[in-house]
């Protein structure tokens, strides 16, 4: 991406705690962390670029994009604070969304507590159509059903109408024809089709999907309208983009119309940073690290390629546990997410055990030091107590921290187990790295993946501080922490590629393949991404991925598969066999010969070229750092007491030199723990680079 000769871009994240927002000029970057104000996001969003443009020296008219992403409707589906919205469905399938799958995720939990639905069934209104599989209408709609329920639009309330009619995927004639009756009755209403946020097959998954994006439609029209008038009136005439958890850009029409997409948009951000990080480096393999103020997320990249999902759940009733939330069927960075960061609150349960998470203090009234009201210890509580945070610069000076408070918090909640001071806020720092650590080997685990022999690639605000003792339980032996590591996510938005993906189901065989409809099908495909880029990137280079989603005949799933890009032919039967050999093998070790495979959907997205990396540099290593710029007493898990220990300014380190451990490197948002068993050293990016003492180092990579 690219906008005009010296015009600057702004990228903002909002996050549960801190609104991050990184502005690049040119090889020049400034960067802001400020408090999320979650009543008005937007005046947190604004304070932020107000910050780096006074720090820049700029005006609004020097800018040439700015990129946003937000958990404004995650939040929302977490909370339950979206719109009143109700369900039109196909008559007799009134209770399919609550149905879902009909199975038990937690197998011997009598009393399991499924996900409430985001409509309940007395807003879950039928009307009389029937289509088949092949999208041949078996029952005409039936105009006055549609019509009777104008009434009870009013009667309810409603702000939102989602349509998820069986079928529709294939033929969305008739989720059209609702959609003109009730606009022209009711033009004040948010109305949101199953075949076009969603035209996939599987019922359930399509129907949560089209009642999440109804439910968030409006709040989220309402916050990015009033965000992008508050630009407008300060100035900015650029245009404004918008992160989608698929890791791409799109435009400011397509969010407010598909808002589901902007689900997890900041994690997202941060994996596709992690992804150029480990292009930059020649990484092969990359586990992402992203800890901010309420959540971590972990990543894993293979030869800088994020893996991906057409799928995720939010809400979860049973937070860490698959199936227990609302399924999302959108293009998503597929990665664990768990409430570990620095505002995730420590507690004792009954049977003396300390936990951490997953409730947040958020940034209102955040942790205990904040001395914002908080009275709970919350992570930062522990760093602090610990010695890792200097309590005066903590969030580039933005938020001045108070000791005492963090420590009375934690002994009078920890204290209890006698345990006091040092050892008390050890206990929930090691409790927490130790969760972090487990939901990296379940996720590996999950995805038939290794964690060994991986480059642990650690930002966010309370990444640096976290990244050593996670490496050391995950025996890595190498962390990177990229410069501005605490607004990493924030980062990695200036690094995606303005993107569109568009999916389909339309079925059909192998053993009977018909190249004509194919070819047509992805040509609408590609048409409908176009005219979503194009105006977005105009005058750039796009490329362009096509993905089969493909199975035996017979299985319950698919695996994704790469189509060519080119008019297909009937020869292309034997191609697109050998293609989904390949990867099934790579997956099962197998492949089950003689058995026809058949497709079920296709994906095509468009995006915009990302320029390949400039070859790193060599450096010249062994460099000695400079004099510390000061020193403290920070406690040392390993050792299990407080070691005297340097600590260095980022700013101050070049590349090429080294600090050996302990040792803290601290910026403006975030400091970098370097343990005992590591050292440091600036690569030729600038990065920081921890290596375990005793490995041999590799001086050309990373």
């Amino acid at each position: 991406m690219s906008t005009p000769t010296g015009r600057a871009r702004l990228a903002v994240d909002i996050g549960g705690t801190f609104t991050d927002v990184a502005l690049e000029l040119g090889t020049r970057m400034v960067t802001a962390k400020v408090l999320t104000t979650s009543r008005q996001p937007q005046d947190g969003v604004l304070e932020g670029v107000a910050k780096v443009m006074a720090e820049a020296r700029i005006a609004p008219g020097d800018v040439g994009l700015i990129i946003h992403g937000t958990t404004l409707a995650t939040n929302a589906l977490i909370e339950r604070k979206g719109a009143k919205t109700a369900l039109i469905v196909t008559e007799g399938l009134r209770d399919s969304l609550e149905m879902a799958y009909e199975n038990r995720f937690a197998q011997y939990d009598i009393a399991i507590d499924r996900p409430e639905p985001l409509v309940p069934r007395y807003l879950r209104w039928p009307v009389a159509e029937r289509l088949n599989a092949e999208g041949e209408v078996l029952r005409p709609l039936d105009d006055a059903s549609v019509e009777a329920l104008i009434p009870l639009v009013h009667e309810h309330g409603i702000e939102s109408v989602a349509i998820g009619l069986i079928h529709s995927y294939i033929n969305p004639a008739h989720e059209q024809r609702v959609a003109e009756i009730l606009r022209n009755a009711l033009p004040e209403v948010s109305l949101t089709l199953s075949s076009e946020v969603c035209p996939e097959i599987r019922e359930y998954e399509r129907q949560s999907t089209t009642c999440a994006n109804a439910y968030v439609r409006p709040l989220m029209a309402h916050y990015l309208t009033r965000l992008e008038s508050a630009l407008r009136a300060g100035g900015f005439a650029c245009p404004f983009l918008l992160m989608t958890s698929g890791g791409g850009l799109t435009s400011f029409e397509t969010a407010v119309q598909f808002p589901i997409r902007l689900v997890e948009s900041g994690p997202a951000g941060g994996a596709i940073l992690a992804s150029r990080i480990a292009e930059e480096c020649g990484l092969d393999r990359v586990l992402s690290f992203d800890m901010g103020g309420t959540t971590a997320k972990i990543c894993l990249i293979d030869d800088a390629e994020p893996l991906a999902s057409r799928s995720f759940e939010v809400a979860r009733v049973y937070r860490f546990l698959k199936g227990s939330g609302l399924p999302i069927r959108i293009p998503a960075i597929e990665m664990v997410e768990i409430g570990a960061g620095g505002g995730s609150i420590a507690w004792v349960d009954a049977l003396k055990r300390i936990n951490v998470g997953p409730e947040s203090a958020g940034s209102e009234p955040g942790p205990a030091c904040y001395d914002r009201g908080g009275s709970e210890p919350a992570v930062t509580d522990a760093d602090l107590a610990l010695g890792r945070i200097d309590p005066e610069s903590f969030a580039g000076g933005s938020v001045a921290l108070a000791p005492a408070r963090a420590r009375d918090a934690i002994d009078r909640v920890i204290g209890p187990l006698d345990l006091q001071g040092a050892a008390a806020a050890f206990a929930i720092a090691e409790v927490v790295d130790e969760n972090m650590a487990n939901a990296a080997r379940v996720h590996a685990i999950e995805w038939g993946k290794e964690i060994g022999a991986r480059t642990l690639v650690a930002f966010g605000g309370a990444a640096p501080l976290h990244a050593a003792r996670l490496a050391e339980k995950l025996n890595l032996d190498r962390v990177l922490v990229p410069t501005g590591a605490g607004v990493g996510s924030a980062i990695g938005f200036l690094r995606a590629p303005i993107a569109y993906e568009v999916v389909r189901s339309r079925y059909q065989r192998l053993s009977a393949f018909d190249p004509a409809t194919t070819n047509a099908t992805l040509e609408e495909m590609r048409e409908e991404a176009l005219a979503i880029v194009r105006p977005a990137a105009p005058g750039q280079e796009l490329i362009e991925v096509r993905t089969a989603y493909m199975r035996y005949l017979g299985q319950g799933h698919e695996i994704n598969v790469r189509v060519p890009v080119r008019p297909l032919t009937e020869a292309d039967s034997a191609t697109l066999t050998a293609a989904f050999d390949e990867v099934y093998a790579a997956l099962y070790s197998r492949i089950i010969p003689d058995l026809d495979v058949e497709i079920l959907s296709w994906t095509l997205t468009v995006q915009t070229q990302v320029p390949a990396p400039r070859p790193m540099p060599q450096v010249k290593g062994g460099r000695a750092a400079p004099k510390p710029a000061a020193r403290r007493a920070v406690f040392d898990p390993g050792q299990a007491r407080e070691l005297d220990t340097p600590i260095y300014r980022r700013a101050d380190l070049s590349s090429g030199m080294r600090v050996s451990g302990p040792a803290l490197i601290v910026e403006d948002q975030t400091t970098t723990v370097v343990s005992p068993s590591f050292e440091a050293s600036v690569n030729a990016l600038g990065y920081l680079v921890l290596e375990r003492l005793g490995v041999s180092r590799k001086e050309d990579s990373a």
